[in-house]
């Protein structure tokens, strides 16, 4: 005859699944639902992506061309109108298309005015573009789409700089190309500054921030449950940073190929206050493949006081004197900003008032 102990212990073991199954659900969250991005968005994007990975050219400087023109990929991410096309054309403007591309990214569901009359935005929109969100991996897949599509289209693209509608230039073009490919004081965190005796620099850097101290870190983490991540991606790997970037060709293509990592930052989150994936994938990524191939600085200043659900400070028409322009180029981790954000639209006209005597004046 089994004991008054065995007895209750056997009743105890028989109820631990109903307690689990009652209590688990508000202690161990459930795992997020599959991505909310369309399936025949991702079989589109990877089939791109697996043309882009089959890419032979890594890098220009590889071709044995004792003269090689490097070329900086402009990648515009937009859901509105280019209200800075003017200005950005005149930072383009007489420079030869030998050392630069220009994409767009425009959501296909805006409407969105293309400029023409000869604009280096009338050919420039990709037409694999698919639907975005902000605080959304939509703009990981956008941005990785923009890089795909540039690393594909131009071996000599070495540089990628992803951009929005609402950044504007802060230099001339002379002066960013020079800053990237031959100067040896741009870069204060250069640990090889000195150029090849081509006047190339030797040493390729993404200028992308790796920020491990922000103060909502874990809750950035855990958005989409606190243990969504894992194991891929463990807390001490993950970083935030600016999504908007300069990457080299050689981090282009790791962010191309990357598979483990975007199906993680994919899913949804619990949390939309605390959920940027678009601020998360890439630092992380390229924290966990490669740290030391980055700066750990962006070269696109933000204004991040006076935030408004998460959006940056907005410049108005009333700002823009040259004095904001000297502003805003000043950096404790390069000679200079070469971009800012963000602008209103009707900044356009001040703004092109002082482009050639202030923007455009390095």
């Amino acid at each position: 005859m089994f004991s008054n102990q065995f007895v209750l212990f056997f009743s105890l073991l028989l109820c631990l699944p109903f307690v689990f199954f009652f209590v688990a659900p508000h202690v161990f969250p459930s795992p997020p639902g599959e991505s909310l991005i369309p399936i025949s968005d991702e079989i589109d994007d990877r089939s791109l992506f697996i043309a882009a990975a089959g890419s032979t050219s890594l890098s220009h400087l590889s071709s044995g061309n004792p003269n090689p023109k490097l070329k900086i990929a402009f990648l515009f991410l937009t859901n509105s109108d280019l209200h800075f096309a003017p200005i950005w054309d005149r930072f383009f403007s007489g420079h030869s298309k030998s050392l630069y591309n220009v994409y767009v990214h425009a959501d296909p569901f805006v409407n969105v005015t293309r400029p023409g009359n000869g604009s280096v935005f009338e050919n420039a929109f990709i037409a694999n573009a698919k639907r975005t969100a902000r605080a959304s991996p939509t703009l990981i897949s956008a941005t990785r789409r923009l890089l795909a599509t540039a690393f594909l289209d131009d071996p000599a693209n070495t540089y990628f700089a992803v951009l929005s509608q609402y950044c504007i230039p802060l230099h001339s073009f002379n002066y960013v190309y020079s800053s990237l490919f031959e100067s040896s004081i741009f870069d204060k965190s250069d640990p090889d500054p000195n150029p090849n005796p081509r006047g190339i620099r030797i040493l390729y850097r993404s200028f992308m921030e790796l920020i491990s101290d922000e103060p909502r870190l874990w809750k950035r983490y855990t958005a989409r449950g606190r243990y969504a991540m894992m194991p891929e991606v463990p807390f001490e790997k993950f970083r935030v940073g600016s999504q908007f970037f300069v990457m080299t060709r050689r981090h282009a293509l790791l962010t191309i190929k990357d598979r483990i990592l975007w199906r993680k930052f994919k899913l949804p989150c619990y949390r939309s206050d605390e959920c940027y994936p678009e601020e998360h994938y890439f630092p992380t990524l390229l924290n966990m493949k490669d740290p030391d191939g980055c700066t750990g600085y962006t070269l696109t200043r933000v204004n991040w006081t006076g935030t408004v659900k998460g959006h940056p400070y907005t410049y108005k028409p009333k700002e823009v004197v040259p004095e904001l322009i000297q502003r805003l180029r000043r950096s404790n981790h390069s000679s200079s900003y070469f971009f800012a954000r963000k602008f209103t639209p009707d900044c356009l006209k001040p703004l092109l008032a002082i482009a050639d005597s202030v923007i455009f004046r390095d």
